[in-house]
């Protein structure tokens, strides 16, 4: 059983990873364009979010606050708050399910199994990996948000009158032949 506590904890996010990769295979150039974007935000946000609370709030691992729990693999004895495994399966949690729900769904499975293991492998707090996740499906959130927001008011091609719409009054025409 430690095993496959181990092998979860360790490297099913390798597989979050390639499942949102191979999402990001199936979606048109725009939604393809639309994903990176939302992932390097959140990637942004996600990592300045997890640099603040482990600047504002300390929890030593469990195999440090109490020696005689050993954790199942060899970890650094630093600041476990808030899990970054966890934060990054929040984050392509929230990434994949706004394209593709079912997918989305699986990984957030994903992401819940590795918090567990990372527990249950003596490395993290419970505390430690509810923040991870939480935080990670917030950073992807904003990402998603903040690239819906630029997208709206960008001129794209093929949405005619963006610029002159609003210069107008409601049921206002442009002058023309």
């Amino acid at each position: 059983m430690n095993t496959v506590i181990v092998d979860v904890a360790q490297y099913l996010l390798f597989g979050l990873a390639l499942l949102a990769g191979l999402t990001w295979l199936t979606l048109d150039r725009v939604g393809k364009v639309q994903l990176a974007v939302e992932a390097v935000l959140g990637l942004a946000v996600v990592g300045l979010g997890i640099w603040i609370a482990g600047s504002l709030h300390l929890d030593p691992r469990p195999f440090v606050q109490d020696p005689s729990t050993a954790s199942l693999f060899p970890h650094p004895a630093d600041n476990g708050f808030p899990s970054d495994h966890a934060a990054a399966g929040g984050l392509l949690t929230a990434l994949v399910v706004r394209h593709r729900r079912t997918v989305g769904v699986l990984v957030g499975i994903g992401a819940v199994l590795v918090a567990a293991a990372l527990v249950a492998a003596h490395v993290h707090h419970l505390q430690d990996v509810v923040a991870g996740l939480l935080l990670g499906l917030v950073a992807g959130i904003v990402g998603i948000l903040v690239t819906r927001i630029a997208a709206a008011r960008l001129p794209l091609p093929g949405r005619s009158e963006t610029a002159s719409s609003s210069a107008r009054g409601p049921g206002q025409r442009l002058p023309g032949p």
